[in-house]
């Protein structure tokens, strides 16, 4: 995988979410460099990432991400959010702190989970990739800041990233969308052993605030809100880059 490492100061790690790379994170890069060394992932598939014929597994990524990383925060957006949970959860040691970004343990409903999207609707997008690849991924950033306060600005931004570091793999997106689908990590959260804040959109119509809330009460974490949709880093950095700065004086290394 690619990792572009930057900054300086204590380790913060972050992971980019699904058709996207860690270029997308740029409002926050350029709030948070100057007090920490960040390395930018992206993810197999995406961005520079040179693994174009291989497939994606959260847990394979976690782990091999673990093997290359120092000790870090670890901060992951929404698909990204999954990875940073599997990496604290095989290896707390090496997870200081945790910050998840418009991300779930579970990101379809449930008959005793409302906190999601109807399970049909990553379905759909899989079949979409296959039949018109550039307008369905389009569709998915649309979906992403619907009910934003800055939704033609967001997605204005989403669609000038997405393809900047070439496309991602169409393999990959699929599992990517599989894996949003089948995964629930609800029972584990009691295991987390490290401080967490869940970071949501008030009007994000991807991962509901309620998700977040349910989240980081089960995980003993913070809960922040922003007035944002599903990329609350793009208009609203510095509330965002405040939560995560915050875990660094909840636990110092």
């Amino acid at each position: 995988m690619h990792i572009e490492t930057l900054g300086d100061g204590p380790d913060l790690v972050l992971i980019h979410g699904w058709a996207m790379h860690a270029g997308i994170f740029a409002p926050l890069t350029e709030r948070l460099a100057g007090s920490f060394r960040l390395h930018l992932v992206d993810l197999p598939g995406h961005g520079l990432s040179p693994e174009r014929d291989s497939g994606f597994d959260p847990v394979e990524s976690a782990r091999r991400l673990l093997a290359a990383l120092p000790r870090a925060i670890w901060c992951g957006w929404s698909l990204g959010g999954l990875v940073c949970l599997h990496a604290a959860l095989q290896s707390p040691q090496q997870v200081r702190a945790l910050a998840l970004v418009a991300s779930s343990p579970r990101f379809v409903v449930g008959d005793d989970w409302p906190h999601g999207v109807d399970p049909a609707i990553f379905r759909q997008f899989a079949d979409g990739l296959r039949h018109d690849y550039h307008r369905t991924i389009e569709r998915f950033l649309a979906l992403e800041t619907l009910g934003s306060d800055h939704a033609k600005a967001e997605l204005r931004t989403l669609k000038q990233h997405v393809f900047e570091r070439g496309e991602p793999s169409l393999a990959v997106l699929c599992d990517g969308l599989d894996v949003l689908d089948r995964t629930d990590l609800r029972a584990r959260l009691a295991e987390l052993a490290m401080p967490n804040v869940w970071i949501a959109g008030r009007r994000d119509r991807l991962i509901p605030a309620g998700a977040m809330q349910w989240a980081a009460q089960a995980a003993h974490g913070r809960y922040v809100e922003t007035p944002a949709g599903h990329a609350p880093f793009i208009a609203h950095a510095d509330l965002v880059a405040d939560a995560i700065g915050a875990l660094d004086t909840e636990n110092p290394a």
